[in-house]
């Protein structure tokens, strides 16, 4: 849609590059000419009749006057009575599209309130051919920002009374409601999609997503899973929707499609092996609102600066008394994650995930080691031993339905398992930040490792102000190796993904899909990404 529009010389929304800012302003007439389209479908959005008539303008001349030179399809106004004065004079094929906005506002042209308007759809029909909404009036949310339980019944009432009915307001970048996991791909298949209802279109400033959402994703079914490659992992569980390593992040990623579940292993005090993905509990627990706040130290083995460690309490401590609490990776962009969900949750120990791993139709579970050499040292735990014993006693050592992945950046620990002969797959986490890799040194993983885990955001690509400049070495280097490469971490959020890709996670998944030979993608959000997976021979775009 081009929309005529007052100039705004302030950035609205500040994760938005200023890159572009400079542009000359085009007017109508030009808007054809830098199309590569003979006949482009143009939509004018006269938003302010009355003003301009106040200044000696007239929008109806002026539009009547390049209806030879611009194929006009769609006249959108807030004003209705603009619509109205303008109707027969414009083509028969321009549709007319009244504008609703905020509903205790007043429509000066007619002297009536939207909200009595809505009311009223079939005098609106009298004028329009279709209405253009907020998508709060079909979907109203929350306060707290979720969706009701059920939208309203605007969408029904206007294909009553014979006019399209157009949602606006979309957006990549803004904070949409928590329901939509920050995936704004989910949000407009949630009003094209529905079962219930389906708009006639979506006013977007990205039609990249919405011409996903309408061209590849509509009526999808989900519930179908192949645990082919590349493998959907999970980043502690589903952790963009529940606490991580929680039973809810847990079953929440089995349900979304996720193939392999992951446990990062740490140790409490009297040795029992638990999920969670930092040793520290201040990192994500409420721990520091407990009296074991008082156990922080600092242990500079493992960081700089104090912590209430994994192995300072016993797993009924952890269990009994500590709350599980969200994590928020993005939180300096004041970005957090279902807030209704923060403390939900418990924590399982690892011969519980083991169990339901064994249990569930997955590929296989991902265990991830840390702290080998201080846990040896400083508690004398032997972590790969204490690991290899809870497989056998879960039973994984005795079938062949379930893969097991072993991940560390400690190459002692994938040395030590690979001179035992196990029959997990060794996973070696690389450093971030390398750009390339050498032979001598791929030679040397290969030893050790059947596959590595590279950093998406660091390695991947050399970034400047948020956008790419240029693709690294580093995957060409791993895959001419072969080794198999898994690539973390995915979320769904606006500002976690270089601007390239347009605020949309499925665009950068699609990227990765298309572009590597990727053995898998680990993930915070595997709904996302196993929808991209049972669609991707159909869906090309962001490459």
């Amino acid at each position: 849609m081009a929309e005529l529009q007052s100039v705004v010389l302030t950035q609205a929304i500040w994760s938005r590059s200023t890159r572009f800012d400079g542009y000359p302003i085009l007017s109508v007439t030009d808007l054809p000419t830098i199309l590569d389209v003979k006949q482009p479908s143009v939509w004018l959005n006269v938003q302010h009749d009355i003003f301009y008539k106040e200044h000696g303008l007239n929008m109806r001349n002026y539009i009547l006057s390049i209806q030879k030179n611009v194929s006009v399809h769609y006249i959108s106004s807030p004003e209705l009575g603009f619509l109205q004065n303008i109707s027969g004079r414009v083509h028969r094929k321009t549709k007319l599209v009244f504008s609703f906005l905020d509903k205790a506002l007043l429509d000066n042209s007619i002297h009536r309130t939207y909200g009595s308007l809505l009311s009223n759809l079939t005098f609106v029909k009298s004028i329009a051919s279709g209405i253009m909404v907020p998508k709060s009036y079909i979907w109203p949310v929350t306060k707290d920002n979720y969706l009701q339980q059920a939208p309203t019944s605007i969408v029904a009432e206007a294909h009553s009374a014979g006019l399209e009915i157009y949602a606006s307001d979309f957006a990549n970048d803004r904070i949409i409601p928590y329901n939509y996991s920050y995936d704004p791909l989910a949000e407009y298949l949630n009003f094209i999609s529905d079962g219930g209802f389906s708009v006639d279109g979506v006013l977007s400033e990205h039609p990249i997503t919405a011409s996903g959402a309408i061209g590849c994703f509509a009526n999808l079914n989900s519930s179908k899973t192949d645990h082919g490659e590349p493998l959907i992992i999970s980043h502690n569980g589903a952790s963009g929707d529940y606490p991580d390593c929680t039973d809810l992040a847990y079953h929440s990623a089995i349900n979304d499609g996720a193939d392999v579940i992951d446990c990062p292993v740490q140790v409490t005090s009297d040795g029992t092996l638990m999920c969670m993905s930092s040793v520290n509990l201040l990192d994500t627990t409420n721990v520091q609102r407990t009296p074991f706040s008082s156990r922080a130290s600092v242990v500079s083995e493992i960081q700089a600066t104090p912590g209430v460690f994994t192995f300072n309490l016993t797993w009924d401590d952890i269990n009994s008394s500590i709350q599980p609490k969200i994590s928020s990776p993005l939180s300096r962009y004041y970005v957090v994650r279902n807030p209704r969900y923060t403390n939900q949750g418990k924590f399982l120990k690892l011969s519980d995930f083991l169990a339901m791993g064994m249990d569930k139709d997955l590929s296989g579970v991902m265990i991830i080691i840390e702290n080998a050499a201080f846990l040896a040292k400083s508690l004398g735990i032997d972590i790969v031993d204490s690991v290899n014993a809870a497989l056998n006693a879960a039973g994984y050592d005795n079938q062949t339905a379930k893969g097991v992945l072993i991940q560390s950046k400690d190459s002692a620990v994938l040395v030590k398992l690979k001179q035992q002969k196990t029959k997990c797959k060794l996973v070696y986490t690389l450093p971030s930040g390398i750009g390339d890799v050498s032979t001598s040194s791929l030679e040397a993983v290969k030893k050790f490792a059947d596959a590595v885990v590279v950093d998406k955001d660091n390695s991947v690509f050399t970034s400047s102000l948020d956008f790419i400049i240029r693709q690294n070495n580093l995957m060409k280097d791993l895959q001419s190796s072969g080794l198999a490469v898994y690539a973390q971490v995915f979320r769904n959020e606006f500002v976690s993904q270089p601007l390239d890709f347009f605020s949309d996670e499925t665009v950068e998944i699609n990227y990765y899909f298309q572009s590597f030979n990727l053995s898998g993608i680990i993930t915070d959000f595997p709904k996302t990404v196993r929808r991209y997976k049972s669609k991707k021979h159909l869906y090309r775009f962001g490459k």
